[in-house]
């Protein structure tokens, strides 16, 4: 017997579950290659320069999926405690 479910589309909130995953998979990256990722994601965010970020495990990559701007909106957002 199948059950109908119907599911849920929510891009915002979708968007930014994936953003805090790919920063999360990109962080990894950097700490298993010895870097200081803190640092690494900082000069990212500040220069726009990818090559702050190593390429292992495909994180140069996917860093470029999220807007600087919208990672920077979140994080102060995350910061000052007004987390959507």
């Amino acid at each position: 017997m199948a059950v109908d479910k119907t599911m849920s589309f929510r891009i915002e909130k979708d968007k930014e579950i994936r953003a805090r995953e790919i920063l999360k998979e990109v962080y990894e990256a950097l700490v298993e290659k010895g870097y200081n990722p803190i640092n690494q994601i900082v000069g990212y965010i500040l220069s726009g320069d990818p090559t702050y970020i190593t390429s292992h495990n495909d994180a140069r990559n996917l860093i470029r999926l999220i807007e600087r701007d919208e990672l920077l909106e979140k994080l102060v957002k995350s910061y000052i405690g007004l987390e959507e």
